[in-house]
């Protein structure tokens, strides 16, 4: 007897925002964008496309477009989506980040209101 397999379909199991949040987190942090566009697509087809295309203010035609393979959406696109599906972007640092050296650099580099000192090529020849 040969045994056959269905597809899987992340959607059906995309059934309350926890898990929707959780989902999209991994996808984001996969290095291939197209991991991150196919899990909104899975998120929208759990909550119904024609509903997030409407909220989102995109035709269903174009969110469909938007998510599909080889997309390259805009900012704008994305956010009215992640909008629509009722989830936002959250940035965390990651632990290597906040070892000594590594964020303070930057924070002492771009602190507001203090002036950078920038040695210009003139002021080298001097």
């Amino acid at each position: 007897m040969k045994t056959t397999f269905k597809p899987f379909d992340a959607s059906r199991y995309l059934d309350n925002g926890a898990i929707i949040a959780e989902y999209l987190t991994a996808a984001a942090e996969d290095s291939n964008p197209e991991v991150f566009l196919a899990a909104l697509g899975d998120v929208a087809k759990a909550l119904g496309m024609a509903e997030i295309a409407r909220a989102s203010g995109l035709g269903r035609e174009s969110l469909y477009k938007s998510l599909g393979a080889g997309a390259h959406p805009r900012f704008e696109t994305i956010s009215a989506i992640l909008k629509a599906l009722g989830v936002r972007f959250e940035f965390v640092p990651e632990p290597r980040a906040s070892r000594k050296g590594h964020l303070a650099e930057g924070r002492a580099a771009f602190k507001p209101g203090r002036k950078a000192k920038v040695k210009s090529p003139a002021a080298k020849r001097r």
